[in-house]
């Protein structure tokens, strides 16, 4: 197998378009067009369907894209290891996490980290499907439940509960309710039970809604509820951790909250000397007691 060709090859799959390829590689489309061609010629088989809107692989081409794709993550894997065989932090880390968690706790504190790591480049993935790290589809992940698989680094980071919240114009206007009976009078904003979440958010979900609620939106991540709320929509159900953040959210059903939610950060074991792993770590860590400080205080 031609190296060359393989590398070219896997931009083009990745891309789906010789043009976009090409740039990607600096070298130009009709260059790339021939080494695609050389390719399928000395493996005697057709890699893409070539149709007006790009290119898709053929069955023969996924085969070969899954063994190049397994051979890049390796390759980018000793790079990486390499690199953080120094003592500088620098380079991409590739970071997972929920869209809540990342969007409304993480990504607002990330300017110390750069402040402190200027050259550092993160790349930021928020989704609710678990990204598989073993495989390295990103380095390190804040999941709220513990990582299933053997060969990760785990830390337990803190336990979040769901709990209820509005804002104080919300409750001037529609009264501050007592009893989750009086949710007949308000609306409530959460995310649809079968949404992708954690199950203790989805088990309170769907117990405050036996109750006789008067008015519901749903929406499918809690950046979504939060703004609801903030706009004076209803009562919201979210993530305690939002709360220091946001002080205009108040606490409605004080004694009304979901079960124990663990939040862990986890890591592959072949990146366990990683100086930017490391730093990331520390940085969250670090975060988290100032969190837990200006919460009690």
């Amino acid at each position: 197998m031609d190296w060359d060709k393989l590398r070219i090859f896997h931009a083009v799959a990745d891309a789906g378009s010789l043009t976009h390829a090409g740039d990607a590689l600096h070298l130009s489309q009709s260059a790339v067009s021939r080494q695609i061609r050389a390719l399928e010629e000395s493996l005697n088989a057709t890699l893409f369907h070539r149709h007006a809107r790009g290119l898709i692989l053929t069955e023969q081409g996924e085969l070969l894209f899954d063994a190049s794709r397994s051979i890049n993550q390796r390759i980018e894997a000793a790079v990486a290891r390499i690199r953080d065989s120094k003592e500088e932090v620098f380079g991409e880390l590739r970071v997972t996490t929920t869209t809540a968690f990342g969007s409304l706790w993480l990504a607002p504190r990330l300017p110390k980290l750069y402040e402190k790591y200027p050259d550092l480049k993160i790349d930021l993935m928020l989704e609710e499907h678990v990204l598989d790290l073993p495989m390295r589809e990103a380095d390190v992940a804040i999941r709220m439940k513990e990582p299933s698989q053997a060969d990760l680094i785990r830390k337990r980071l803190m336990d979040v509960h769901m709990r209820l919240y509005a804002t104080p114009a919300y409750l001037e206007k529609n009264g501050t309710p007592e009893t989750l009976d009086d949710l007949s009078e308000h609306r409530l904003i959460c995310q649809n039970t079968s949404s992708a979440q954690v199950r203790a958010g989805a088990d309170l979900a769907r117990d405050l809604l036996t109750h006789d609620v008067k008015s519901l939106l749903t929406v499918n991540n809690y950046f979504g509820v939060l703004q609801a709320v903030l706009h004076n929509l209803g009562i919201g159900m979210l993530p305690d951790y939002v709360t220091q953040d946001i002080p205009q959210l108040q606490r409605v059903f004080p004694s009304v909250e979901s079960k124990k939610i663990p939040v862990f950060l986890a890591y592959p074991e072949e990146l366990r000397s990683s100086k930017r792993i490391e730093a990331f770590r520390d940085f969250v860590v670090e975060e988290l007691v100032e969190h837990r400080k200006n919460r009690q205080g």
